[in-house]
Parts: C-alpha cells; structure tokens; sequence
C-alpha cells in the first residue's frame, strides 16, 4: 500500500503569472490532479493513501490526512490559497515529521527494535514548488523509496 505526500508550496509568491497568464498554484494544483487521475486508472493503485500539506504552519498545513476520502483530498486542492510566507524547511520537516508518524502507527518502525521488514511499503513524497525564474515554470519532483 504506497503512501503519497504532497507538499504544495502556497506562499504568496505562488501568485506569480507564467507568460500563459495561470498561476504557479494553478500549475501545481494541475500537476497533482493530473497525476491523481493517471494513478487512479492504474488497478494497483487502490489502496494508496495521500495526504496534502501546505506551507501554513502545522497543523493548519495538514489539508487532507491519511484517511480522508478521493473527494475530500480533491475539494481541498482545488480550495488550495496562495497567501503567507514561504516556509519550505519548517513545511518539509513537517512532511517528513508526518511520513515518519504513519510509519510508526503501521508498526513499520518500532522505537528500541529493528525495523519489521515484513512490513515494509513503498512511499512517495511529492513536492511542487516554482521555480527560481519566470522563464522556467515550476516542476514536479517525486522520490520514491521503498522503506
């Protein structure tokens, strides 16, 4: 059952206009939708969890969690705001913070034990960010690891 994390940068600057006129959040809101519609045809795909964070400070950046349905990690993308500041670090550090929870409530990883490893799962993070220039529009980076 992979897990999928994604980190979507909402900070004011995301208002920014790429030459087309759309948004840097609309262009990241469109990547993840398009990403979930493809993943959504895949038949192994069903029992992936997601999880949506932005850059708001935690909790408040915790948009849609592990267990909430299709629809409501979709609703709350596309309500998705670009205001506030960029907080990259404190954002990821939250993810990961939140990726290593999970692993410990699956019993994945066990405080003062070895890792189980027959239940071990794959897991994705997901970040989408602008870029550093206009000219470049923002990109989707994924890693995927199997922990």
């Amino acid at each position: 059952m992979p897990v999928l994390l994604f980190l979507i940068d909402t900070s004011a600057s995301m208002n920014q206009r790429t030459h087309l006129g759309t948004t840097y959040l609309d262009i990241a809101k469109g990547a993840v939708e398009t990403f979930m519609k493809l993943r959504g045809r895949d038949p192994a795909s069903r029992g992936d969890r997601y999880m949506l964070v932005n850059f708001e400070d935690a909790p408040f950046g915790i948009k849609a969690g592990w267990k909430e349905s299709h629809a409501t990690f979709m609703t709350e993308l596309r309500n998705l705001q670009a205001t506030g500041l960029t907080t990259f670090g404190q954002s990821l550090r939250t993810a990961f913070d939140l990726l290593n929870l999970n692993r410990l409530v699956t019993g994945i990883d066990n405080y003062g034990q070895v890792r189980s490893l027959w239940r071990q799962r794959e897991e994705s993070k997901v970040h989408v960010q602008k870029a550093h220039s206009p000219a470049h529009p923002p990109t989707l980076k994924s890693t995927a690891s199997p922990q």
